[in-house]
């Protein structure tokens, strides 16, 4: 017998009880819910006056000052080369550049944050900083043979190999629909799309040989959850502007791939790795559920399931949502797990992007249901959040990008992030507009 067939049942029992449902312990300190037993009513009421604690309108100011006042203004004097264009992203705490490295996954997704800035709050600077970043990667972001690069220099020099997972395609995809969107220019919107295809030819390349890196076994051709969420997001955003039969074919495959293929049945959970023909075969990634990748990809799904007006995809995407979260909490310090062997071991850090996707999900179902669980997390979640990772009680703008399992301080960090904790900002504080705009009521989009 294997031991992942001896560990299976211990794996799982903790994870359930006699209902089959999760039922989440407190954590010290935890005031929120003192037994630590989740609301059991499915509804709570017509109208949220208040979220975690605070009226809507103090909440939506917290938002707006963590992005106004803490993040756009660290942007302006570090990390964005304002005269050659790109993002740098090795900045220490006290603002010192570390090194000019411009990677391309963070111009695509500075591009995408940037033109998202412009499009949805205005400001000559973002469109500004967005401009030159896509001037940036389009002179000098491809090799001779047309791949796009994984790394330049400050110059534009090469300093990365040819990109063979497909992600700098997909992120700079991102990017360009949205800026193309920002500058009213369609060749850019054509370019993304192409961009787009590049990438999805790299995945369905079945001799693709590239090691994932945080996947415990890497084999050709291999089928990732992380690409199909990137797929999912930007198809979302992209088919909102522009109606394409291909895209709209490939998006409801990546759907078929998230909700069907990469979710195991027994685990109640989803798996992060495939074979090139969705098998899941016997060996390490049978058990492994990247659990930050799913959490992020059910609230996408429920992005593009209001996009298509399918409430089936919606519930499905809800449930499978609060299932990863439940399984991620650390029951012993907070915040949530970024991965686990469901028949071993759990990664025991804390990144900073997946609790903002707990809070983006949960924000989205307090918008448009009357559910009573999503803003239980919700408020546990922020307050976990606010404690630990703003860098202000340290002395030093922006958030921490990640930590140990306390999420303890280290004060030589390496880089400040350009696109989860922005999005997360961006997304919620839009959200929390439209929320105050109904006095607080749910917004009656399945009604």
């Amino acid at each position: 017998m294997k031991r992942r067939d001896v560990l299976k049942g211990l794996a799982l029992a903790p994870l359930t009880n006699l209902s089959g449902v999760f039922v989440p312990r407190p954590s010290h300190g935890d005031t929120t819910m003192a037994t630590g037993v989740q609301p059991q009513a499915d509804t709570m009421r017509t109208k949220r006056s208040h979220i975690a604690g605070m009226a809507l309108a103090d909440l939506r100011e917290q938002y707006r000052s963590d992005l106004f006042d803490d993040y756009v203004p660290f942007w302006r004097t570090s990390g964005f080369d304002f005269e050659l264009g790109g993002f740098m992203c090795a900045v220490a705490d006290d603002g010192t550049q570390l090194n000019t490295e411009k990677s391309m996954w963070y111009q695509g997704r500075g591009l995408w944050t940037h033109s998202f800035l412009y499009n949805h709050f205005g400001g000559d600077e973002h469109l500004e900083m967005a401009r030159l970043t896509k001037d940036f990667v389009l002179k000098h972001g491809r090799d001779k043979e047309g791949n796009w690069v994984t790394s330049m220099d400050r110059e534009g020099r090469i300093t990365g190999d040819a990109d063979r997972m497909g992600y700098a395609a997909l992120f700079l995809a991102e990017g360009l629909q949205e800026y193309a969107k920002a500058a009213d220019d369609e060749e850019t919107m054509d370019l993304a799309i192409d961009v787009f295809w590049q990438g999805t030819k790299l995945y369905n390349d079945p001799d693709r040989d590239v090691n994932q890196g945080y996947i415990p076994v890497s084999y050709p051709g291999m089928r990732v959850g992380g690409f199909e969420m990137v797929t999912i997001v930007l198809l979302n955003s992209l088919l909102q502007k522009r109606s394409d039969a291909a895209l709209e074919a490939r998006m409801s495959n990546a759907l078929e791939n998230v909700t069907e293929r990469f979710w195991h049945p027994e685990y109640r959970l989803n798996n992060e790795a495939l074979d090139h023909n969705f098998n899941r075969r016997d060996d390490e990634n049978e058990d492994f559920v990247y659990l930050g990748h799913a959490i992020e990809t059910f609230w996408m799904i429920l992005h593009e399931a209001l996009r298509r007006q399918d409430p089936a995809l919606f519930d499905l995407a809800a449930e499978r949502l609060k299932r990863h979260i439940e399984v991620a909490w650390d029951d012993v310090y907070g915040g949530f797990f970024r991965a686990m062997e469901v028949n071993g071991a759990l990664t025991f850090d804390k990144v900073l992007w997946l609790q903002e996707e707990v809070l983006i999900g949960t924000m989205i179902l307090m918008e448009h249901t009357d559910l009573e669980w999503p803003a239980w997390w919700f408020d546990r979640t922020f307050h976990y959040v606010q404690e630990k990772f703003p860098l202000r009680q340290h002395g030093y703008p922006m958030w921490i990008m990640g930590g140990d399992r306390k999420v303890t301080y280290q004060p030589k960090t390496a880089r400040k992030g350009n696109f989860h904790h922005p999005r997360h900002l961006m997304l919620n504080l839009l959200a929390l507009d439209r929320m105050i705009e109904r006095n607080g009521a749910v917004s009656g989009v399945w009604q």
